[in-house]
């Protein structure tokens, strides 16, 4: 897994030891000998993840964490305190501040990879959500998104996987303390059920589970999509600290060392917390991003651009499916006099109205787009030319049938609609030529005084179905 490493410490032997550690293992590794410096090489070389020294000369390693994480172009890079200390207390603090794992000297290779394969992977990915978010310029950023603000991971969801009455007692007893909602399970397969069905913010699971394997759970949660990302915390007794390393790689993101002390255990979980909900806030402006680009901001239907791509698929289809696609093009009748006149804050209320209207009259697998101002589409696959005319004929009526409330006026406004109908049976039609031949249908529908439905009649599909008011 290639990686960039800062590695920070004022002892040139254990910058060195550490650097041809982590190069055997093909990692790129970069240094800096003091706390001032590894903020302006952070800065510039933006690393994969930050090895840091606590006990140094002058801006010691609380700081310079803290810095980091109050930085909002650096405060996602994981970052690992590496410290002769071991006081719980120590831990603590450095959580606090923001980092992400504590590893005591002298250093455990095999803890020491594995925690720094598993954060990487944990960049990464954050890293191609937030590059798929910054492609959309059309919302807020998250810089303030993922404070210390303890409001923003109160209530959080949590499932705690335990035999031990007393200990989950004893966890879930904190937990609640700090508003948290907790669900306990003892068995792994009451583990899943639960995580399937409910959305959690936090997994705490024992390594022991009453002679069922922790590990084990760990990755089957790990294989199903419901639990996949949801951070596990991992608690076991010092003597099992070997199994670490294999917890990380299946993909534990944290874990307690027994006798729990309750102040790690807040501190742990408010990270875990906060790293979840800054995933899923991330995932939600992605997929708003995502739908920004093929529907239309005011009606809600899809847009002409994703129209033409989806009617390009279901004439391609008839090659498999030997079933027709009818294509119906419609536009409001005079709509410029409603802009005039009510203004187009009342000509938005119609399109939006209208669209709601045609979304109900049509097929749960028909496609409604808006083409462009008052002109809307509607692809109809495995649909006959006679089938088309009669959703088109649905339509025309849904809309004029009932007046439709506006601003600016105390008058219902009754609007109506002229459709064209074409229909092809050629999988190597195109879609522009398709619809081109809808709009046939639709200006000669508006030729003979609008309000009603023609059928194309040159395509491959020739019908003389035509609705006249």
């Amino acid at each position: 897994m290639a990686a960039r490493i800062l590695v920070v410490d004022d002892i040139p032997a254990n910058v060195r030891l550490l650097e041809a550690k982590l190069m055997a293992e093909y990692f790129e590794v970069i240094t800096a000998s003091d706390g001032q410096s590894a903020l302006d090489i952070a800065a510039k070389e933006m690393p994969d993840i930050i090895l840091l020294d606590v006990m140094m000369p002058g801006m010691d390693g609380y700081e310079v964490c803290r810095r980091l994480k109050n930085d909002p172009k650096m405060r996602h890079i994981p970052i690992v305190m590496v410290t002769a200390l071991s006081e719980v207390s120590d831990r603590v603090r450095g959580l606090e501040v923001g980092a992400d794992d504590f590893l005591t000297k002298p250093l455990n290779d095999v803890a020491l990879f594995a925690r720094v394969r598993s954060l990487v992977r944990l960049k990464m990915m954050t890293d191609e959500l937030r590059v798929r978010q910054e492609a959309s310029s059309r919302f807020a950023s998250l810089s303030g998104a993922d404070t210390d603000d303890e409001a923003a991971i109160a209530n959080a969801n949590i499932l705690l996987a335990e035999t031990n009455d007393l200990t989950a007692s004893k966890i879930m007893n904190f937990l609640r303390e700090l508003d948290h909602n907790v669900d306990h399970a003892r068995k792994p397969s009451e583990v899943i059920d639960l995580g399937k069905e409910n959305s959690y913010d936090l997994f705490i699971v024992a390594l022991d589970l009453g002679g069922e394997d922790g590990l084990r759970l760990c990755s089957q949660l790990r294989a199903h999509e419901e639990t996949r990302h949801v951070p596990i915390l991992l608690v076991l007794e010092e003597e099992n600290l070997s199994q670490l390393a294999k917890g990380l790689d299946i993909g534990v993101t944290d874990y307690l060392v027994k006798p729990i002390d309750p102040n790690e255990l807040r501190a742990r979980c408010k990270t875990q917390i906060k790293r979840r909900r800054y995933h899923d806030r991330l995932t939600d402006i992605l997929k708003k991003s995502v739908a920004l680009a093929y529907t239309d901001p005011l009606t809600g239907v899809f847009n002409r651009r994703y129209m033409n791509a989806h009617l390009d698929r279901a004439v391609m289809e008839i090659a498999e499916t030997a079933k027709p696609v009818s294509a119906l093009m419609f536009d409001i009748d005079h709509f410029k006099n409603v802009n005039d006149t009510y203004g187009h804050a009342s000509g938005d209320e119609v399109l939006k109205v209208l669209a709601r209207r045609v979304t109900d009259a049509i097929r749960d697998f028909d496609m409604l787009a808006r083409y462009g101002g008052e002109e809307f589409v509607v692809v109809m696959p495995s649909a006959t030319t006679e089938q088309a005319f009669t959703v088109a004929e649905r339509i025309r009526m849904r809309i004029g049938e009932t007046p439709i409330e506006i601003p600016g006026s105390s008058t219902p406004l009754t609007i109506t609609v002229s459709v064209g109908v074409a229909t092809t049976s050629d999988p190597m039609e195109m879609a522009d030529s398709l619809l081109n031949r809808a709009d046939t249908a639709l200006y000669e529908a508006k030729s003979l005084g609008r309000n009603c439905v023609c059928v194309e009649h040159s395509g491959p599909t020739v019908s003389g179905l035509t609705n006249t008011p």
